[in-house]
């Protein structure tokens, strides 16, 4: 079952969070029917535990402030999309695609990897995950499923129109494909502006599948400073940059496909609502932060993950880093203030979460 929802505490942000509840009323219907997220380990609750893989989370210190303890979550408390869906009003998270089961899928499905990427063979190295094709597959059984709930066509196609579709992917096609060329050969197949272009094309024939299935919003997540990770900066070095500039450069390109490609996507599939996303933090809150280091002891996974059961920083609510790629439930949460509220084109295009839950 999924764990209820916290209330918040942990940061001023969480006081309009909080607000906001209380505004709305404590067993106000969400504002969508329904939330089905896809995606890498920054979405990932618990899909990868049982796979044999390096990617996977499900031992402490993960997990250490949420109240189910490690769940597969790569935080110490929340990610981002958690906290999304606690704006959207929902009272429980979206469960794992690996424990979906009974009439809770109605209100939507985690179907999130980590490692795993747009291309099939991103994250290979690390063991099992499930691509985005894969994710796909495990959507059309869960529609199956809410078929057979429903025991209607037509009452599943208009549950699945009113769900809001959350990708975020695309990170692993890079840290984990691209720029280990001693794993992959795309970095002597294409040249960055080639991949980039390459990569936005399968990804949007995997959009316009999720279309065909019946959904009609997306929030489409571009890639973050990749670059700026310890993990990243530790492996690359930065040449007295403040970040591995190739990483974020390559990230750029991938952001300048995907842009067009949701402008594209609205002007003709008129019918559906695509959005952009690529939240950030102000300024203020980043100066607030400890950006140049991570909360807990790394080594684990691939060299980028918590030790298991090693002591994390005491203070988890002013560390950007969690391990040395995931951000902390501090982190995240700021993160979903401004993906569900900015108005800031450059991080919501051409709307928000707020408003594209509105939308008809």
């Amino acid at each position: 079952m999924a764990s209820k929802l916290k209330l918040f505490w942990m940061l001023p942000v969480s006081f309009l969070l909080l607000s906001n509840c209380l505004h709305n009323g404590a067993n106000a219907a969400p504002q969508v029917p329904c939330y089905f997220i896809f995606g890498d380990s920054l979405s990932d609750n618990g899909n990868n535990n049982n796979l044999k893989t390096l990617a996977k989370v499900n031992y402490l210190p993960y997990g250490i402030d949420f109240p189910e303890g490690p769940t597969g979550r790569f935080s110490n408390d929340r990610n981002m999309q958690d906290v999304i869906v606690e704006y959207l009003g929902f009272q429980n998270y979206m469960p794992p695609f690996a424990r979906a089961q009974g009439r809770s899928i109605l209100k939507g499905v985690n179907y999130a990897s980590g490692s795993a990427g747009i291309r099939d063979e991103s994250g290979k190295q690390l063991g099992d995950r499930i691509p985005l094709n894969e994710q796909l597959k495990n959507h059309k059984i869960i529609i199956s499923r809410i078929r057979q709930i429903l025991r209607n066509d037509t009452s599943t196609r208009k549950l699945l129109n009113q769900c809001i579709y959350s990708i975020q992917i695309g990170s692993n096609d890079y840290i984990n494909n691209y720029f280990v060329p001693e794993f992959y050969n795309t970095s002597r197949q294409y040249t960055p502006e080639q991949y980039a272009a390459v990569l936005v094309e399968q990804y949007s024939h995997q959009i316009k599948v999720l279309y065909g299935h019946g959904a009609r919003k997306f929030a489409l997540y571009g890639i973050g400073l990749i670059g700026c990770t310890p993990y990243a900066i530790s492996v690359y070095g930065t040449n007295g940059s403040p970040c591995v500039d190739k990483l974020n450069t390559n990230a750029t390109l991938f952001n300048e496909r995907l842009m067009p490609l949701v402008k594209e996507l609205n002007t003709n599939l008129t019918d559906a609502k695509f959005t952009y996303l690529n939240p950030s933090p102000s300024p203020q809150d980043v100066l607030s932060f400890v950006t140049n280091s991570t909360c807990c002891e790394v080594g684990g996974g691939g060299g980028e993950l918590c030790v298991r059961n090693s002591k994390p920083c005491s203070d988890r609510s002013r560390f950007v880093f969690w391990d040395a790629v995931h951000p902390t439930d501090a982190w995240n949460e700021l993160l979903a203030e401004s993906a569900y509220r900015t108005n800031s084109t450059s991080e919501a295009h051409p709307f928000n979460i707020q408003t594209l839950a509105k939308l008809k």
